[in-house]
């Protein structure tokens, strides 16, 4: 079976539409331009499903290239038999195809190599004769005794074998394959105390779990506790069972043999299988945690980069402290700053009354509408002076919490920097805060995600695959959105298809010295932007205003003419009758109608707003039963860490969060949702809150 009809076959696609998607990937075509305007070739399956295919696409042909490697390589060796190569073409997994190149592979000094430098290997094999007496193998023994070879007697030129048979079992490739399969379905994964203190790892100081069961967020607390010193992690599993099987893999004759052989299987598993399959088990399991951490983690960034702006809105922007007190900035409904400044609402100055005053002559002057508050230090504090501020000053002004994380880092950022000269980091901090509620998508991609703070053990994760599958989801998010041409930031436009950094500049640049774009074909002028470029970029590109209606709209240059035909016909459209008439596919046709119809489309919902209660400011102020309102801020496969304002998230555990059975905490909550929760429990001097969704 070649690579893309395995792919087909495991993705449920159309062998046909499998093949040519891969060739739209080969001749260099982004994933957002093939799920948008290739639908009729990929069978229409968007983007997510597309980023899988082209992962596992590139993995199965690093397989192969691994497969063809190791064919040259034991080929080089003069030891490629035609049983090796039947082998080597039916592995199918990487872990497979290491078995196989075990016993070819290079190898340092070890317990049988010297063995075998001192000729004992005849020893080994002698074993395994028929009729292989105690007296035989003795009288072999004694035949090999050499002071030269360093054998100096019958008892070390068995030892000597034996080390020579427990390597053989070691490399078996069958084997092999046979304990590690046996050490996942009844292996048990162990944990133990090694620092004598307290610590978050107190819960993993005496565990257990079969690892067939153990969920993938415990193996990455498991491994942060073992990296830190705080645990000691092993595999343990039924040794009998193990050795039963190594010795029906290599049988001997009764007697005598049967006991070199148990003795070596013994040694084998202890010294050398045993460690080198729990490395690999771990790094499996490790690997399947991560990818469950890590799908976690980009629907966490999706739902927040998904985040519904607040378009056409000033916005009073507010980074909250208490000492150096509140930072404040204006922005336009553009994301100009019109002024920044501070007021000191909060302890320890408690300058009300004045703040308030700024508060709305600040609100009167410049004609703010919507406040946005960092959901950071002193929040709580802040929000309640807002609330009671815009009642008393009657401020005609609604006001959203808005989540900071990241916010600190853009600030000191360079391209902060290279934005606002002459603000210092707080100031351009609430800038941020500002804008992220006037285009959260827009905001963001100017942070690492990484750093925005909705994931869990993303420090531990591979580095490279992580930043691969994030990287993948802003770009998602950006493409699916679209940008104004005219008005996008290099760090937005670098998001989009086809759009490299340089390019991206270059863009603001023509933009900045020519004027805005008046037509997407102007793209053309701008330098570096070819042909390739613009077919992958223009379609998510927009232009308000400009000589081209159609360049307001999601369809792409090359299906205008198409557009214009469905334009002249008139309602209403059979799509069946005119994707004929035009000779363009239903999907594409089904996209145009829609883009027509709607032609400022945007995919992100409406902004709700949660209720404010007074009484509750600090986590002391929390009883249990009390009933409130938050905001989820992280999602992980144990449940939802949910925002109430006492400067410390709750969680929901995931078997709190509905009134049924939740397997996935992301089928029932999602990152910025707000949400009713009842406390649970509250551990004040650890900071743990614990919340519950069900009944509320």
């Amino acid at each position: 079976m070649d690579i893309i009809t395995r792919i087909a076959e495991e993705m449920s696609l159309a062998p046909d539409s499998a093949r040519k998607t891969a060739a739209l990937l080969d001749d260099g075509n982004t994933i957002p331009f093939i799920a948008r305007y290739r639908k009729e070739v990929t069978g229409g399956i968007d983007d997510q499903v597309l980023r899988k295919f082209s992962d596992r696409l590139t993995s199965l042909r690093e397989m192969e290239q691994k497969r063809a490697d190791i064919l040259r390589l034991i080929g080089e060796q003069g030891a490629l038999s035609p049983e090796i190569e039947k082998a080597i073409a039916a592995a199918e997994t990487s872990a497979a195809l290491d078995d196989i190149y075990r016993p070819f592979r290079p190898k340092r000094k070890t317990r049988a190599s010297v063995a075998k430098e001192k000729g004992l290997e005849p020893l080994c094999d002698a074993i395994f004769l028929p009729g292989a007496s105690e007296k035989a193998l003795l009288s072999l023994a004694a035949s090999l005794i050499s002071t030269e070879n360093a054998v100096p007697d019958e008892q070390a030129a068995v030892s000597g074998a034996l080390d020579i048979l427990a390597e053989r079992m070691s490399d078996t490739a069958a084997l092999r394959g046979r304990l590690r399969g046996l050490l996942k379905n009844t292996g048990v994964l162990v944990s133990r105390q090694k620092k004598k203190e307290d610590s978050v790892y107190a819960p993993y100081y005496k565990y257990t779990e079969a690892i067939r069961r153990v969920a993938g967020h415990r193996i990455l607390a498991l491994n942060r506790g073992e990296a830190e010193g705080f645990l000691t992690v092993s595999i343990e599993t039924d040794d009998t069972l193990m050795l039963t099987h190594m010795t029906q893999a290599f049988p001997a004759a009764q007697g005598f043999a049967t006991e070199l052989v148990r003795t070596a299987a013994a040694d084998s598993f202890k010294r050398l299988l045993l460690p080198s399959l729990t490395t690999e088990i771990r790094a499996e399991l490790t690997e399947r945690a991560e990818e469950e951490a890590m799908a976690v983690f980009a629907q966490n960034l999706r739902d927040l980069l998904m985040t519904p702006p607040m378009r056409g809105h000033t916005v009073l922007a507010l980074d909250p402290a208490f000492r150096t007190g509140c930072k404040l900035a204006v922005i336009d409904v553009t994301g100009k700053p019109l002024y920044t400044g501070v007021i000191y609402p909060t302890p320890p100055q408690n300058k009300t009354e004045e703040s308030a005053a700024a508060l709305a002559q600040l609100a009167a002057r410049f004609g703010v509408d919507i406040i946005a508050i960092g959901n950071g230090t002193a929040s709580r504090e802040t929000e309640k002076f807002v609330a009671t501020a815009v009642r008393e000053k009657a401020i005609a002004a609604r006001w959203y919490m808005v989540n900071e994380a990241g916010a600190s880092v853009y600030s000191a950022s360079e391209l902060a920097a290279s934005e606002f000269p002459d603000l210092d980091l707080t100031r351009r901090s609430a800038i941020s805060i500002g804008r992220r509620l006037q285009d959260p998508l827009a905001e963001l991609v100017k942070i690492d995600p990484q750093s925005i703070g909705v994931g869990q053990y993303q420090h531990d994760m591979n580095p490279k695959r992580l930043s691969h599958t994030l990287d993948g989801v802003v770009e998602s998010c950006v493409n699916e959105v679209g940008v104004d041409l005219n008005t996008a930031s290099p760090s937005l436009l670098e998001h989009i298809a086809g759009i490299s950094t340089p390019i991206a500049r270059n863009i603001v640049a023509y933009r900045e010295t020519a004027g805005r774009f008046t037509a997407r074909a102007e793209l053309a002028k701008v330098p570096r932007l070819g042909p390739k470029t613009f077919e992958q970029c223009a379609g998510f590109l927009r232009i308000d205003g400009g000589s081209e209606p159609l360049d307001a709209t999601r369809i792409h240059p090359e299906s205008y003419a198409a557009a214009r035909a469905v334009l002249s016909h008139g309602k209403p459209y059979d799509l069946s009758s005119l994707s004929a008439q035009l000779n363009i596919g239903i999907p594409t046709l089904a996209d145009i109608v829609a883009a027509l119809e709607n032609p400022g489309f945007d995919p992100r919902a409406e902004l709700s707003q949660p209720e404010i209660r007074e009484d509750v400011m600090e986590i002391t102020d929390l009883r249990e039963g009390m009933v409130l309102t938050g905001v989820v801020r992280n999602v992980s496969a144990f449940g939802a860490f949910v925002d109430i304002g006492v400067h410390q998230d709750g969680l929901v555990h995931v078997s709190e969060l509905a009134d049924r059975f939740v397997s996935n905490p992301i089928d029932v909550v999602r990152i910025g949702q707000t949400v009713r929760v009842r406390v649970l429990s509250v551990d004040a001097g650890k900071k743990r809150i614990s919340l519950s969704m069900k009944r509320v």
